[in-house]
This record gives C-alpha cells, structure tokens and sequence, in this order.
C-alpha cells in the first residue's frame, strides 16, 4: 500500500493576492500564512526546509521558492515540509532559534537538529541527496525497500 504523506509550505506572503491568515490548498501543498510555527510538531514526522529572508521580494528568496516549486514530488518522497519566514520585524520562534542573517535556508532533520544552513539558493536535487545522506533516510530507504520485496 502507497502512503501518500502532504507536502506543506507554510509562507508568510505579504500582498494583496491573499488576505490575512488564508490558506489555499493545491493537491497536496498548502499556504499559509501563519506567523508562529513549532519546529516540535514535526519531530519524527517531517524534515522542515525553513528559507528565510528580509522580504519576500528578495531575489533569492523568490529564486529558492521557485526552485522548491519546481520538484515537489522529489520533496513530499522524503516527508519535507517547507516553512518561509520573510518578516524580521516579527521575530518568530523560527528566527529566534536559527538566527539567520538576511537570507537562509535550513534542513531540519526529523530528529529536530538542524543538519545544514546555507545562505544562498539551493537546488532540490542538492537537497534531497543531502537528506537522502542522513541514517534515518537511509533507514526509510532499507525498511521501503524491505516492505517491497515482502509483497
């Protein structure tokens, strides 16, 4: 049996496209603009992607969001979730916890540790191999594998 697990951005967009608080829900991507998101409701469950940036007008912001866009399958396959926060002036826990300086982007593994930062764009094929090198993948990887030659 196929698990189909969501795949979720929560953004924070400012405009006039969406009011305050709106979600709007594509297949399987959900946005949101929520202000405070809990990294702790995801242990064991998902790897958040936070990207981080002043605005959502930066170009590396947009160019990252473009990027993640563009793969979702390859993401929702390794259980992401992805969390943008593009107002400092907030001071979210997100903020508070990984301290980003202008634009960032981080994995956070299912465990909660952050397992890296970067402070430029990153290509989802350089993030899923980054995942896909960590023990747990790995051991989702052998259990997937296992469960497919059982049946």
């Amino acid at each position: 049996m196929k698990h189909i697990l969501p795949f979720v951005i929560a953004a924070l967009f400012s405009g006039q496209a969406m009011a305050e608080d709106a979600i709007a829900v594509t297949e399987n991507i959900v946005f949101s603009q929520t202000s405070e998101t809990d990294l702790n409701q995801f242990i064991w469950k998902k790897r958040p992607i936070v990207v981080f940036a002043n605005s959502d007008a930066d170009p590396r912001y947009t160019e990252q969001i473009e990027l993640l866009l563009a793969k979702l399958h390859d993401l929702e396959e390794r259980d992401v979730v992805v969390l943008t926060d593009t107002d400092p002036s907030a001071k979210s826990q997100l903020r508070l916890k990984l301290r980003p300086r202008g634009f960032m982007l981080a994995i956070i593994g299912k465990d909660g540790g952050v397992k890296l930062r970067k402070p430029f764009p990153w290509d989802v094929r350089e993030i899923t191999r980054s995942i896909d090198k960590m023990p747990l993948r790995k051991r989702e990887l052998r259990e997937k594998k296992r469960e497919a030659s059982e049946s």
